[in-house]
């Protein structure tokens, strides 16, 4: 199997380097780079597996790297934060990043994280029945090809991050049914809703964004207050997002 390529854009680099040995250590390769303006024509230019993206550096910093990159890079992004503040993790979030991890850098924490993300990049759980029997979920003009990760809309490509295409993938996949934050964190993170994680609202944001005809009243990807989130398979029309 080939080693998974990971790029480390951190400013500390005694911390780059203690990260970077415990995660070759456990089998993955890692490239530093330590300035945020040299790190986006590397993510673009050499498509790394997993990006690990320090939120404070010189030249550009992590929010304004992530804004950059994120048209043209879909893989994970992983944001590191010493703040505590809330907003910078939203921020984050908001930018494309798919998850974080607060300093001071617990390092089993850390490979966690990377690894939840990188089995998320494979095929969301409750997919993998779904793709036995085929490689395509279709509603309407909307069409989501498992085996490429590639989603049309109206027969236009709509780019998604690899968090948009499995939240997308396993909403439609369960279509009709009212997933909870906790269903989702369990289906896309491995683990329980925390009450405080602010990742899987965002990203339902972002999704509507993108698929949704006025994303402020939403009617294809709808809130179930006090439940959850429901994938409306008959509102997908033929004529994309007007």
């Amino acid at each position: 199997m080939k080693q998974k390529e990971i790029l480390l854009v951190e400013d500390d680099l005694p911390l780059a380097g203690l990260i970077r040995e415990y995660l070759m250590q456990n089998g993955y390769s890692v490239e530093v780079v330590s300035a945020g303006d040299e790190a986006v024509p590397v993510i673009v230019e050499s498509r790394p597996d997993l990006v690990i993206l320090d939120l404070m550096l010189p030249g550009l910093d992590g929010l304004s790297v992530c804004r950059e990159v994120r048209p043209h890079y879909p893989g994970p992004i992983l944001m590191l934060t010493a703040r505590e503040d809330d907003m910078d993790q939203v921020a984050g979030l908001e930018m494309g990043a798919d998850d974080y991890v607060k300093k001071p850098v617990e390092p089993r924490v850390l490979l966690a994280r990377i690894r939840a993300l990188f089995r998320r990049a494979e095929v969301p759980a409750k997919g993998r029945e779904e793709l036995n029997a085929a490689r395509d979920l279709c509603f309407g003009d909307l069409s989501i090809n498992v085996s490429t990760r590639v989603v049309r809309l109206g027969g236009d490509v709509v780019n998604l991050s690899t968090t948009e295409f499995d939240t997308l993938w396993v909403l439609a996949s369960r279509h009709g049914e009212v997933l909870s934050r906790d269903d989702l964190s369990h289906e896309l993170k491995g683990r329980e809703y925390d009450g405080f994680d602010r990742s899987i609202d965002i990203c339902i944001s972002r999704l509507r964004r993108k698929l949704e005809v006025n994303p402020e009243k939403p009617e294809r990807i709808k809130t179930v207050w006090g439940s959850g989130y429901l994938f409306v398979p008959d509102a997908w029309g033929e004529t994309g997002r007007g």
